[in-house]
């Protein structure tokens, strides 16, 4: 007798993740998600009670994956506060799988109070993190705070910004932005 593998709880979560971040929370569907992973729905119903318990475990992959986990990280691999500031930009906004996840969470946070509050609680943490980074460069609080938000907003609203920039591409000026915030030559 073949044992039957059951898909696990996780490859459900990043399949929905993975359809969040290229349809939002409406390409999020049980079908589309067992047809992506061949597989039939009815294993979903083994894990998750039903389309929202999977949305919240999504969301909870998320919260965890952007704060604890690249903190962990940065921490982990070391440096000065400058390295991890940009570390953690890199490793938040930069790539090809948490990037598109945060962008798509954070229109579906215009949209839905709870997800909106979610958003706040991860923004919140990472505010938290560049405070205490820049904290450690800069004694002046007002200082670290406006940095702080600066870095922020430079690394998500990069994102949204559809203006071109002369003879520069964006990488460049992104770059060069990073370096005059974080005072490097």
């Amino acid at each position: 007798m073949v044992a039957v593998t059951r898909t696990p709880r996780s490859s459900w979560i990043e399949q929905g993740l993975l359809a969040l971040a290229t349809g939002g929370p409406d390409a999020v569907r049980i079908e589309s998600l067992a047809q992506a992973l061949g597989v039939t729905k009815g294993g979903f119903y083994g894990h998750f009670a039903d389309r929202n318990a999977l949305l919240d475990e999504m969301l909870d992959t998320w919260e965890r994956e952007s704060t604890e986990e690249v903190r962990a990280q940065v921490e982990r691999e070391g440096g000065d506060a400058r390295t991890k500031i940009r570390r953690a930009g890199l490793l938040t906004f930069s790539n090809d799988r948490m990037l598109p996840i945060d962008l798509a969470i954070r229109d579906w946070a215009r949209r839905d109070e709870a997800v909106a509050e979610r958003l706040r609680r991860v923004d919140n943490d990472r505010m938290a993190y560049a405070r205490e980074l820049f904290g450690s460069l800069y004694s002046d609080p007002a200082e670290v705070e406006a940095r702080s938000m600066l870095a922020f907003c430079l690394a998500v609203g990069n994102h949204f910004l559809a203006a071109d920039h002369n003879e520069h591409t964006r990488h460049e000026v992104v770059v060069r932005a990073a370096d005059l915030l974080l005072e490097c030559p």
